[in-house]
């Protein structure tokens, strides 16, 4: 298997960890309806694959450069829509993390950071 292909397996089964390790953490809130929990799920995956996704071709583009400046005025807007889509992913996973952060007040059986926590995948 290529060096690359590894690494590609090696994120999908990280990805794979965090969106787990979420679903666990929504199915701790009692007073969660499994609707909202499926839906949430689905945001945060959809999220963090779009992150992955956007990371994996800006790194792929970033590495084809040879640094000219021809390469940069190419590339640069491009470089930036990826850049930008890893930011709204980002903005979506922090506003789930507030809706988490409510429905646990309510509930008041997780801890604040364990919610974080488990949505950065640490």
């Amino acid at each position: 298997m290529s060096k690359a292909r590894d690494n590609a397996v090696k994120r999908l089964e990280k990805l794979g960890k965090k969106i787990e390790s979420f679903g666990d953490l929504l199915d701790s809130i009692e007073s969660l309806e499994d609707k909202k929990k499926l839906l949430w799920k689905e945001i945060y995956e959809n999220a963090v694959s779009d992150r992955e996704a956007a990371n994996a071709l800006y790194t792929q583009l970033y590495m084809s450069m040879n640094g000219g400046t021809q390469e940069h005025v190419a590339a640069g807007s491009i470089m930036a829509k990826y850049l930008e889509r890893m930011c709204k992913s980002n903005e979506q996973i922090l506003k789930l993390a507030e809706l988490i952060a409510r429905e646990e007040a309510k509930s008041s059986k997780i801890d604040a950071d364990d919610v974080f926590t488990a949505i950065s995948g640490s």
